[in-house]
């Protein structure tokens, strides 16, 4: 016998059957016009999942999305809001069980103690305090949380876009990440000693 058929559920349906998970996780999509563009998880199930993103997306439209941890998957736009939109997954109940297991996976990683996905260790920086220039020529100044060699994470009140150009200091790069204090950027270039990060995150 084949599969069941990978239909949405809509967002009252959704919402029923499944518990949402708060999880940040970092993708890209593409939509109907086949353009694609960054976008960050607010929450997820596996019924659907919210997006925060820097274009618009019209309810009904069809998504495609890359996760990181997740993967590919698919639905349609059930409701937008002010910085993004929430889809309703179509998926087999095999790809939901997938989905589930993975979700329960992320939602206990920090109780579990287990690493997170980093490519480099992070370290507390010798100068906290730098300035963040913004793509539309904007100074803001920051402070410095912690930083790896391939990128910072940042306390500041402004909130760019996911995959807005950034540069902390002498560091191009771009927003990765949104969090309560601030925001993270992913270097340009990744350097290979600690000692040139924080020579040139400081300005």
């Amino acid at each position: 016998m084949g599969s069941a058929p990978a239909t949405p559920l809509s967002f009252a349906d959704e919402r029923r059957r499944f518990q949402r998970v708060n999880v940040s996780l970092l993708g890209r999509f593409m939509l109907p016009d086949r353009n694609e563009y960054p976008c960050q998880t607010r929450d997820m199930s596996p019924g659907g999942v919210t997006l925060i993103s820097p274009v618009e997306a019209e309810v009904g439209s069809r998504v495609v999305c890359y996760l990181d941890n997740i993967g590919r998957i698919e639905g349609t736009v059930s409701r937008i809001f002010k910085d993004g939109f929430a889809l309703a997954l179509a998926a087999t109940p095999r790809k939901r069980d997938k989905l589930a297991a993975q979700l329960t996976w992320l939602a206990n990683r920090h109780e579990l103690n287990l690493p997170e996905d980093r490519r480099h260790e992070r370290f507390p920086p010798k100068r906290a305090f730098t300035q963040l220039v913004l793509a539309d020529g904007s100074k803001h100044k920051c402070r410095i949380l912690d930083v790896s060699l391939s990128g910072a994470a940042v306390s500041i009140s402004v909130r760019p876009a996911i995959g807005a150009p950034a540069t902390v200091g002498k560091m191009k790069g771009r927003v990765v990440r949104h969090f309560e204090e601030g925001i993270a950027i992913e270097f340009a270039v990744t350097l290979q000693d600690p000692d040139m990060v924080i020579d040139n995150l400081v300005v």
